[in-house]
């Protein structure tokens, strides 16, 4: 048997091409309904009918207050689907939104309670739409560490931010990538000054509000309104959050869970690269599984490991080696290696 720790993806990563997803791949019908049943009772479409739709739309599936509950189902669907007689699941982290997931996946909140979470959360930053994202690498193609480059990034950052009526700041340090947030002015700063790479940097995220700033803290509040510390219990499985912090079964306070959940992780900077980080060196696992949907969460993880120096992995040729002759990273948006970790 092998050990892994899981990674939940956030928002981004139900796209055209996971359309139907849920249908494929989701291994409850029954838990499935009740999901529908609570988004039916606050008047939403249901994600049987969002995921059984003929064609994907932006406009329609990406949109906060649908893409969250998609998102979650889907990764729950996949958690439930991995083989516990052939992996044994030592720790859960997740990517900015996949931490609502991490929390069912790990016990802390039920599968129900989970969706409740994510899809308040979801519809709340719709509702608001506060600011936005994008998307800016630091690392080069071959993943080498370049500390002095996201130095001055960070620096170019706090410069804008410290401009008047500017707003910007990391939302979330994602392996390669920095995943800045801001308002309107912030973030055209940003473009305008950041040097264009392959015609595709920086990218603009569509439909993302400000995650991970101070931006968000009214939404922050009417999550905690909306969403009572009684959800929350103490975890099953150790769970990292976008700190790094491990919270340990028999050791985690509800309230503190709760405090962390709608509070830090909604108004703060997410990072996930110092989460890999931990999940390697602490509980030093066979394999890293990234569940679905989508398949981009993988680099991320691939580059945070290369970043940490894990097993002396200094690049990606470093990474890929080991990859194709023992794989460490099982991707389950990706056929062969979904079955890696699942009984079919």
């Amino acid at each position: 048997m092998k050990t892994a720790v899981v990674f939940c993806p956030g928002r981004g990563t139900y796209n055209k091409d996971e359309l139907g997803y849920l249908a494929r791949h989701f291994p409850d019908p029954a838990l499935l309904a009740g999901f529908d049943a609570q988004r039916i009772g606050m008047g939403q479409e249901s994600l049987s009918a969002l995921d059984g739709a003929d064609r994907f739309s932006l406009a329609r599936h990406t949109r906060g207050d649908n893409a969250s509950g998609l998102i979650y189902a889907a990764t729950l669907g996949d958690f439930l689907s991995i083989d516990r007689e052939q992996v044994e699941i030592v720790a859960v982290t997740g990517n900015s939104m996949g931490w609502y997931s991490a929390l069912a996946c790990g016990g802390a909140l039920s599968p129900a309670d989970g969706f409740a979470v994510a899809n308040t959360m979801g519809t709340l930053m719709q509702e608001a739409l506060i600011g936005g994202q994008l998307v800016y690498p630091f690392l080069g193609d071959d993943w080498r560490p370049d500390p002095a480059r996201k130095a001055a990034l960070l620096a170019l950052v706090a410069e804008i931010d410290a401009r008047a009526d500017h707003t910007l700041g990391l939302s979330i340090d994602l392996g390669g990538m920095l995943v800045l947030a801001g308002n309107e002015a912030g973030l055209k700063a940003f473009e305008n000054a950041a040097e264009p790479i392959d015609g595709r940097f920086p990218l603009r995220l569509g439909n993302h509000a400000a995650f991970h700033t101070s931006l968000q803290e009214p939404v922050a509040a009417r999550g905690r309104v909306a969403l009572s510390p009684a959800l929350f219990g103490q975890p099953s499985i150790p769970l990292i959050d976008g700190r790094g912090a491990i919270w340990w079964p028999h050791a985690s306070g509800p309230q503190a869970l709760w405090d962390y959940t709608l509070g830090h992780q909604v108004t703060e900077s997410y990072d996930f690269t110092r989460a890999i980080t931990v999940a390697a060196r602490e509980f030093a696992p066979d394999l890293f599984i990234v569940t679905g949907p989508g398949t981009t969460l993988g680099g991320a993880v691939a580059q945070s490991l290369v970043l940490a120096d894990w097993r002396g992995m200094g690049s990606k040729a470093d990474f890929k080696a080991r990859q194709e002759t023992d794989p460490l990273l099982a991707s389950m948006g990706m056929a062969e290696q979904r079955s890696l970790v699942t009984a079919r």
